[in-house]
């Protein structure tokens, strides 16, 4: 199979990985470069906030494939050179170093970047984790430690306290929901995971939304809440979200909405297209612009992708997924929880930690959720509506074949599936 020109990923993260082994798989002998902001080679993301941050793996660990899985996949690498811009006609990438690299078909794997708090720059004891660096050198802070504050009751934030306090810190988390992961759990199961942790130690501070930071002599030594309150600390994780890396895009024409937008086959213009975290496309089946920032999907969407660049002409429409593990406990999801929807347990008991729920919304089921039953849950997952993955096809989607102008997908609000 052949793409004129050959394909340029840019990012080497998980979901730029997956779209070169899946060409490759797919019988493509084309040319293929991949640009990586970082230096280090491809690694998973995942184990940073569990098992790199407790010390249970090294971080080599981490590594999504050996010198020599890579080297047999026949690419260039070219990392630690961060692209600056897009030449969506000319198909040409601009990076720090002042290469500029060509192909016929670029994919944009740049995924997201943490999110800061005001007063955080400049701060010794300020610490985010999105990359294997700032996992060993937020272990090393935790080590020293003595009032450690994670800020975000998102995933990342639960699974960094749950670490912590696995560490045998004294953690507290600062967050404004009422309780953990609520918009990605529903309030009942997010009482539960709370509930989990303020057993296991951890001193949560729920529905408290943060002003910003104070420090002494350059150190981090407080959080402040909008109340006013100061809670102590010498060192802060900032877990608050991210954002896609979108900024060396600004000036190349593609629609940038929270991401890049992209078609039902995950097009973003005639030649280029968008995978993993940064990828906000069309979902047929759900008729709504989607961004999915999980593990599971950087896979997926990448298959996608390489499938779509080699001719197969179909549009992506994954049930969405994500998964934790916190305190042995682990918590999967699939479809989509509303946040009105309606919970009924179908399989074992919360009152002895396993079970699996199903979310009913205007009279269909849209998710989910197991707690401790992962073969159950995978079971029950066939009787989740079918229109997310066999959709009507919407005729406002040209294939892939046909050039999308910017404003083709739906603009329409971003489920909160991740």
């Amino acid at each position: 199979m052949s793409v004129p020109g050959g394909v340029l990923v840019v990012g080497a993260s998980a979901a730029g990985l997956a779209t070169v082994e899946a060409l490759r798989r797919s019988g493509f002998a084309g040319a293929v470069t991949v640009v990586g902001a970082e230096s280090h080679p491809p690694y998973d993301r995942p184990p940073l906030s569990k098992q790199v941050l407790s010390g249970a793996w090294e971080p080599e660990r981490a590594r999504l494939r050996t010198r020599e899985a890579l080297d047999a996949l026949d690419a260039e690498f070219v990392l630690g050179d961060p692209a600056l811009a897009l030449d969506v006609p000319g198909r040409a990438v601009r990076t720090a170093s002042g290469r500029t690299l060509r192909a016929g078909t670029v994919v944009v794997a740049t995924g997201t970047a943490p999110r800061t708090l005001p007063g955080q720059t400049g701060l010794a004891g300020v610490h985010v984790l999105r990359t294997l660096d700032d996992a060993a050198a937020l272990r090393a802070g935790l080590l020293e430690s003595v009032s450690p504050v994670v800020v975000g009751d998102g995933v990342l934030g639960a699974e960094i306290a749950a670490t912590a306090r696995n560490m045998g810190l004294d953690i507290t988390l600062v967050g404004p929901g009422p309780a953990l992961m609520t918009p990605q759990l529903g309030g009942e199961v997010a009482t539960l995971l709370s509930a989990l942790h303020t057993e296991r130690g951890v001193r949560l501070r729920p529905g408290q939304a943060v002003r910003g930071l104070t420090g002494n002599g350059g150190r981090v030594d407080g959080v402040v809440l909008e109340s006013g309150e100061k809670v102590p600390a010498d060192l802060v994780v900032v877990a608050v979200g991210a954002d896609p890396v979108t900024g060396w895009l600004q000036d190349s024409g593609l629609r940038l909405e929270r991401g890049l937008v992209c078609d039902a086959y995950c097009r973003a213009a005639d030649g280029v297209y968008g995978v993993g975290d940064v990828a906000r496309f069309h979902h047929q089946g759900l008729d709504a612009l989607v961004r999915l920032e999980n593990r599971t999907n950087a896979a997926e969407q990448a298959a996608a992708v390489a499938a779509n660049i080699l001719g197969a002409a179909q549009p992506y429409t994954p049930v969405p997924y994500f998964w934790t593990d916190q305190f042995g406990t682990k918590i999967q999801v699939h479809g989509t929880l509303p946040a009105h929807a309606r919970m009924t347990v179908i399989d074992g008991d919360p009152t002895t930690g396993r079970f699996v729920a199903r979310y009913t919304h205007n009279g269909r089921t849209t998710g989910l959720l197991g707690w401790n039953m992962p073969k159950q849950t995978r079971q029950h997952r066939q009787h989740l509506n079918d229109t997310l993955t066999n959709p009507t096809t919407n005729p406002t989607d040209a294939p892939p074949s046909t050039p999308a102008p910017p404003s083709t997908p739906p603009s329409a609000p971003t489920p909160a599936l991740s």
